[in-house]
């Protein structure tokens, strides 16, 4: 028996992680990125095969991971975690610096940053492993929490876009019976689900600017699934 529940229980934080040059870059949310050695120092990062990003990591040879707080914005969520940089350039509007490698750092929602020169790649099927060497790391805010991917889940509400290696459809999750009489909508951008239920407010109820907590998405844009 595979209780696919048991995976929620794996610790993550969330990230975003970046590549690119001065005059293109691009970059995504991801919750699997971690220290692999500490002499010298090296971070591996996750990536589907799909994302656009994976190119901008294989061409420039570098990349940067800012580590999310817990007061992140939904539209910077959204942006670099449900959005596709082959449609939209995700560093409009964003704040970032450039340091050693010239690739673009996301400052805004983050707590640090640390900056990679890719050293090894491993194909693990769907997606790559990117290895990396630390060449530069600093603070950007010192006061905030980071935000964790349990946090992000049962606060937040947010889930795993299809592309991440931790996704999990949710159809296959077993579910309590809830109240009749109460409705749910999930938001198609980011799997949020607003639960009537749940939130004591029933969804037409909300106001029309209402927007999808997690990616920002318009009310008008979810779609009712009980």
């Amino acid at each position: 028996m595979i209780q696919l529940e048991a995976l929620y229980k794996i610790s993550y934080g969330l990230y975003i992680v970046t590549s690119g040059d001065r005059n293109q870059g691009n970059g995504f949310v991801s919750n699997t990125v971690f220290q692999v050695t500490s002499q010298p120092q090296r971070f591996a990062v996750c990536c589907n095969k799909d994302n656009y990003s994976a190119s901008f990591i294989q061409q420039f040879k570098a990349f940067a991971i800012s580590i999310l707080a817990q007061d992140a914005s939904a539209e910077l969520i959204g942006k670099f975690g449900y959005k596709s940089g082959r449609e939209m350039n995700k560093m409009t509007d964003v704040k970032v610096i450039f340091k050693e490698t010239n690739v673009p750092i996301v400052l805004d929602g983050s707590l640090a940053f640390f900056e990679c020169k890719l050293v090894d790649v491993f194909d693990v099927g769907t997606h790559w492993i990117f290895i990396g060497e630390l060449v530069s790391a600093e603070i950007v805010d010192d006061t905030g929490q980071p935000l964790t991917y349990a946090y992000y889940r049962e606060v937040k509400k947010g889930f795993s876009p299809k592309n991440a290696p931790t996704y999990i459809d949710q159809s296959k999750i077993e579910t309590k019976t809830e109240n009749a009489m109460s409705k749910k909508f999930k938001c198609p951008i980011c799997g949020y689900i607003y639960d009537e239920a749940e939130e004591k407010v029933k969804f037409s109820d909300l106001p029309d600017d209402w927007v999808c907590p997690v990616c920002g998405s318009e009310k008008s844009e979810f779609i009712e699934i009980s």
